[in-house]
């Protein structure tokens, strides 16, 4: 009896739904006499143009996925290992040499570049620069300098880039304000505590002990000090850290200066 009444309320509630629609739909009747034609063009207009928007983000989403596909793809063969001779039935991408690993990344990031917009075709250029470095280090160079002009996630990975390549030369009197512009820049995807780590390394490879102890101890305490919107203590990061490793290398004395660590505070 109790699942007839729900039955049943059921039905009497789909009638009323129903009842309520065809009053709707009857009084809508009388008000389009003569007018059938030009409201069935309406709604075939509105049928086609909800169609046209149900592709269009069909193909939108489909294109998305392939750039992802084909970017990924890209940048898998930018980090496959290199090895001359490479074990007998493996599946893994292995190259025989770095320039050969960079062509062949450049030849699949231009693919990229020419065939989807942005945020692909940046990024693209970008791995495309940096594999550059070691087919044609000049042009790598000049790409990344180019790219780092402008602002934006890229322009700072480009100019970070751009003054590892610096460093790498042992072109330390130009890596070393890319680093500092780039720790002015605050940027989440370079923190300004990888671009003074870096920094601090060029003043160590200057001989300048004295700034590099300077710079390292500032990152670590502002670090220590840092607090969340609580109030409670922000676990170091790894950049923090490291530069803890170095101060106690060449500034022990220095090092013994700085407030203890949040994370052996809190336990990690």
């Amino acid at each position: 009896m109790a699942k007839y009444k729900k039955k049943r309320a059921r039905q009497l509630k789909h009638d009323r739904f129903r009842d309520t629609t065809m009053l709707l739909a009857d009084r809508l009747a009388e008000r389009t006499v003569g007018r059938g034609r030009q409201i069935l063009y309406v709604f075939v207009a509105i049928a086609v143009i909800a169609a046209a928007g149900l592709t269009l983000r069909w193909f939108l989403h489909k294109r998305t996925q392939e750039a992802e596909q084909a970017l990924g793809r890209a940048i898998s063969i930018a980090t496959a290992q290199i090895s001359t001779t490479p074990a007998p039935g493996s599946r893994d991408l292995t190259f025989t040499s770095e320039q050969e690993r960079a062509q062949k990344a450049i030849d699949e990031f231009q693919k990229v570049a020419a065939k989807y917009g942005e945020p692909y075709r940046s990024e693209a250029n970008y791995f495309i620069a940096t594999n550059l470095l070691v087919t044609d280090h000049a042009k790598g160079l000049s790409e990344l300098k180019s790219m780092s002009s402008g602002s934006g996630e890229i322009a700072a990975l480009a100019k970070f880039a751009l003054a590892q390549a610096k460093e790498a030369d042992l072109n330390y009197d130009e890596a070393a304000p890319l680093y500092r512009e780039i720790a002015q820049l605050n940027s989440p995807i370079i923190t300004p505590e990888t671009a003074n780590l870096r920094l601090a390394e060029i003043y160590k490879k200057q001989g300048k002990k004295q700034e590099a102890a300077d710079l390292l101890f500032t990152i670590i305490d502002r670090a220590r000090k840092a607090r969340d919107k609580d109030g409670k203590p922000v676990p170091e990061s790894s950049a923090s850290r490291e530069a803890a490793q170095e101060l106690q290398k060449i500034d022990p004395a220095r090092f013994a200066q700085l407030p203890p660590s949040p994370t052996l505070e809190m336990g990690l």
